[in-house]
């Protein structure tokens, strides 16, 4: 848990590790997704309160937008799985992966704490693991998607300035 500097100690939100199927016969695939949001206020440039979902009129009477913080980054594409799982199921169709999920609410602040929950972690929930989609990207327009198909990583540091 990371410390301030009058020495208070946050503590961090859980992350959530999920699975579901064990077919050995299949590959078992883990999916990465963080459901926090970068901080903003009204007065930074947004609409509407960016923490309440707010339906606006979109051009025709049938059409609604919804405006709200995190929706392509990252809450959407969480959403978007865990749907599909749903929709296997609500089908009655058999899932041809074994799902593991792994959401977050550090992300924005670094992923802290999840490098050694990753460790951890590595023998035993993680042991199975043949694939691992990283679903944290946002639209580049309002049809247009992206896909992401590969990291170069990253490199943390921190600087003190006195």
């Amino acid at each position: 848990s990371p410390q301030l500097p009058d020495g208070q100690v946050l503590p961090l939100p859980p992350v959530i590790l999920g699975e579901l199927g064990k077919d050995p016969q299949n590959p078992t695939v883990c999916f990465y997704g963080h459901v926090d949001v970068q901080p903003a206020k009204k007065e930074d440039g947004w609409d509407t309160d960016p923490y309440t979902l707010t339906e606006i009129d979109g051009v025709h009477l049938l059409i609604r937008n919804l405006y709200g913080r995190g929706a392509t980054d990252n809450k959407g594409p969480v959403l978007a799985w865990i749907n599909a799982v749903e929709t296997f199921r609500a089908l009655k169709l058999a899932m041809p992966v074994n799902f593991k999920f792994v959401i977050e609410g550090m992300e924005e602040a670094g992923s802290l704490g999840l490098e050694k929950l990753l460790e951890e972690e590595n023998q035993s929930f993680f042991s199975d693991v043949d694939y691992i989609v990283i679903s944290d990207n946002l639209w580049l327009s309002n049809k247009k998607p992206a896909l992401t198909y590969g990291s170069r990583g990253n490199a943390c540091f921190f600087v003190e300035v006195k």
